[in-house]
């Protein structure tokens, strides 16, 4: 992430993996499709709240979206 390098995102992969453009997974956890592009691209960490539900909605754990190396 260029903005957050002491934080591993791997939110893309998991969102392609589970065949979801951005705003499908935007509309899934109720936010903008430009809050998930920045979320991806280490422009903005997600709250605790967004993470969790960025979990959910594609089925995995928060620390298999965020991770610290």
């Amino acid at each position: 992430m260029p903005n957050h390098p002491e934080l591993v995102n791997t939110l893309t992969q998991y969102r392609k993996a589970a065949g979801l453009t951005q705003s499908d997974l935007a509309d899934k956890v109720s936010v903008s499709r430009k809050t998930i592009n920045t979320v991806e691209n280490g422009v903005f960490v997600p709250t605790t709240i967004l993470s969790l539900k960025l979990a959910r909605a594609l089925e995995v754990s928060v620390e298999d979206l965020f991770q610290l190396p």
